[in-house]
């Protein structure tokens, strides 16, 4: 037998009025697609498992989203994108018909059951970090501040490389780089001036 969470019952209490009949109904057809499914919170909001993660449901301000972890290896669920979500449910019409849930959910719990891993998210390639030669040859010279810069995430990075890059001029330029430096030996980053203290 299956097993309620009461944290799920208060994450539908708060939601949006429009959000409960949907959360409700999604929650009642995933326990008559697998009477053995344990109810949790996981990342903040409602998700199912059996033998592994199984779905979740999120209401936001205007819609909900629906994610099937295995929906993607499912032929035939209509209603849903590539990653097995069904979302922007702004009402329960905005959901596939109740013979289609059933079936991707229990197909969900059976690939479970089996084992089956959901397909890899594809990787994001890592966007390059082209540094100016001036900063580059400014960082040689001063080992504190190369240290510091090596330390540095890419976004730290690149927002010292654009600042420096755009400038129009070989004063501002150079401007730009003897106060990077500075800055980055301090372990400041670009916008350090705004950032909250």
């Amino acid at each position: 037998m299956g097993k309620r969470d009461s944290r799920v019952d208060a994450y539908i209490a708060k939601s949006a009025d429009f959000a409960k009949p949907i959360l409700t109904h999604v929650r009642s057809l995933v326990h008559e697609a697998c009477p053995a499914v344990e109810e949790t919170i996981k990342w903040s909001v409602p998700h199912f498992e059996y033998k592994g993660v199984l779905c979740g449901m999120a209401a936001f301000k205007q819609h909900c989203n629906v994610i099937l972890w295995k929906a993607a290896l499912i032929p035939g669920g209509k209603g849903r994108d590539e990653k097995g979500q069904i979302t922007n449910v702004r009402s329960l019409s905005d959901l596939p018909d109740d013979k289609t849930m059933l079936h991707l959910i229990s197909e969900g719990a059976r690939l479970n059951e089996q084992g089956v891993k959901p397909p890899p998210r594809r990787s994001v390639a890592k966007k390059t970090v082209s540094i100016p030669s001036e900063l580059t040859a400014a960082l040689r010279k001063n080992k504190k501040a190369a240290a510091a810069f090596k330390k540095f995430p890419p976004s730290h990075k690149r927002e010292y490389a654009e600042w420096i890059a755009e400038a129009k001029g070989e004063e501002t330029r150079q401007r730009r780089v003897r106060s990077a430096i500075e800055w980055i030996a301090e372990g400041k980053s670009r916008n350090w001036k705004y950032e909250r203290r």
